[in-house]
């Protein structure tokens, strides 16, 4: 279910990563690990019942996008492929933006330092 979850949320413009700061940066570490595969379900915690099922998520975004219409696309995409692919009622998704990604945290930094 965690897989499910994760994966929607993943495929949504806007979202960046999912996982909050020590679960991301754990899973950073983990990635460059060789041999070692990306947990699709990081950031990503699940209640089952027998009918239903509460979802919740911690998403970082990128700098630009309405939070509140990529969260309302999230939710909508994890919704219906969880409902899709197990047949549960998902009757909670909530969502906590944990993180903001700017565009220059992808580029490294080329300035020497203040000390030498």
């Amino acid at each position: 279910m965690e897989k499910i979850a994760g994966i929607a949320a993943r495929e949504v413009p806007g979202i960046h990563a999912l996982g909050g700061g020590i679960s991301r940066t754990m899973g950073a570490v983990r990635d460059r690990v060789p041999g070692a595969r990306a947990s699709a379900g990081r950031g990503v915690k699940v209640e089952v019942g027998e009918k239903q099922t509460a979802i919740d998520l911690e998403v970082v975004v990128e700098y630009g996008v309405s939070i509140t219409e990529v969260a309302l696309d999230v939710r909508e995409s994890v919704i219906a492929a969880v409902e899709r692919m197990t047949g549960l009622e998902a009757v909670e998704v909530n969502i906590s933006v944990n993180d903001v990604h700017l565009p220059e945290e992808d580029t490294p930094e080329t300035s020497e330092g203040r000390v030498q």
